[in-house]
């Protein structure tokens, strides 16, 4: 009788939880909504969105990227391409129509902008996670994504305070693809890189498994939500970094130092509510919807603490740093150079994901060396 009881009150208690999860997202979406604005609202649903997209349906862009490297298995990189390519089909004649309205994740290709996205593509691998698999990776209850989330923070900020001086090193003027031609140009280097990775792939796994044709076109759809909304693309480093920001001038610091904090722009978003900055409510989104997928699968973040050595954690934190300094360097990480970079046709996006590919090789290696590989 006991066990009957057991069974029947599991199932009630599930759907309470359920509701309960469903409510919590719709209420904090409202309350932005009514106290800040309808469209603050619409980016953390959208941020929202790419949270559950992204750990419901196990996809994310560190992952794929070692499959290939290790396993040959290219299925992940050309869900990624997908998404772009439908991405840019929206994109790319939009800002060519409403220049004014509607702006580009458009940066100069540089000496710092290659060495960052190399490094980056080092560091995310040593803790699985770029820039919004971190935020997932946290939100879920990740050990990994929770420690090296807030260094992440800490080094995009770091790497935003310096990032004036880095980009005189050396650099091109911004290279953009434009109309129907920069159009047709991305649409065919992304299906030339795709053919690419399905020809280097191992037989028996080119197909692309459902969910990841499911997640790319979510994805993409939420992608371009965002540019319509925000009238800029998906975006994760910027807002991390901001929260630093506005922790120091909370706690007396002048980032009059710097060239980029102390800019009118930057300084009125570290002045502002948090609530106001499109880029911190898809990252909040994030953090939440990969949080409310954990606690609907299992009722709570039930992850175990790993049996990694302590220099494992050491490295998680400088991994961390690395990420955040470097993405700032490179003009953004995976969401933001990558996936948003290539989507509305700047040329920094193809050079961002060509370094940090072959970043991605040096962080394979280093990850086990600094005992990070599954003990548990």
């Amino acid at each position: 009788m006991a066990l009957a009881e057991g069974i029947e009150a599991r199932p009630a208690g599930q759907g309470t939880r359920r509701a309960a999860l469903l409510l919590g997202a719709l209420a904090a979406v409202a309350a932005v909504a009514l106290f800040v604005g309808a469209r603050y609202g619409l980016m953390l649903a959208i941020g929202l969105g790419f949270g559950i997209t992204l750990e419901g349906l196990r996809f994310g862009f560190a992952g794929p990227w070692r499959a290939m490297i290790l396993r040959r298995e290219p299925a992940g990189i050309l869900a990624q391409l997908l998404a772009i390519g439908l991405v840019s089909v929206v994109a790319i004649p939009l800002l060519s129509s409403h220049a004014g309205e509607l702006s580009g994740a458009q940066a100069p290709i540089g000496w710092a902008m290659i060495g960052g996205a190399f490094v980056f593509g080092a560091a995310m691998q040593v803790v699985l996670g770029c820039g919004s698999g971190t935020l997932v990776n946290a939100g879920s209850g990740n050990p990994i994504g929770l420690v090296a989330l807030p260094f992440f923070a800490i080094g995009s900020f770091a790497g935003a305070y310096g990032l004036i001086w880095w980009t005189g090193l050396g650099a091109l003027p911004v290279l953009t693809l434009r109309g129907g031609f920069g159009l047709g140009v991305t649409l065919g280097a992304l299906a030339l890189v795709a053919g690419l990775f399905w020809a280097l792939g191992k037989p028996g796994s080119r197909r692309l498994p459902a969910r990841y044709v499911v997640a790319a076109v979510l994805l993409a759809a939420l992608g371009i939500a965002n540019l319509l909304v925000a009238g800029q693309p998906w975006g994760v480093v910027y807002g991390l970094g901001l929260w630093v920001a506005k922790g120091a001038v909370a706690m007396g610091a002048d980032l009059g130092g710097s060239a980029f904090w102390a800019a009118p722009g930057s300084m009125e978003r570290v002045t502002s509510s948090l609530l106001t900055d499109y880029t911190s409510l898809t990252d909040l989104g994030l953090i939440a919807g990969a949080f409310g997928v954990a606690a609907w699968r299992s009722g709570g973040l039930s992850q175990k603490l790993p049996r990694y050595p302590a220099r494992a954690w050491v490295a998680t934190i400088v991994a961390g740093l690395l990420l955040g300094y470097s993405s700032r360097l490179a003009f953004g990480c995976n969401v933001g150079a990558f996936f948003s970079g290539i989507s509305t046709g700047s040329l920094h996006g193809w050079v961002w994901f060509a370094a940090a590919f072959a970043g991605a090789f040096v962080g394979i290696r280093i990850r086990p060396l600094v005992g990070l590989e599954a003990r548990t």
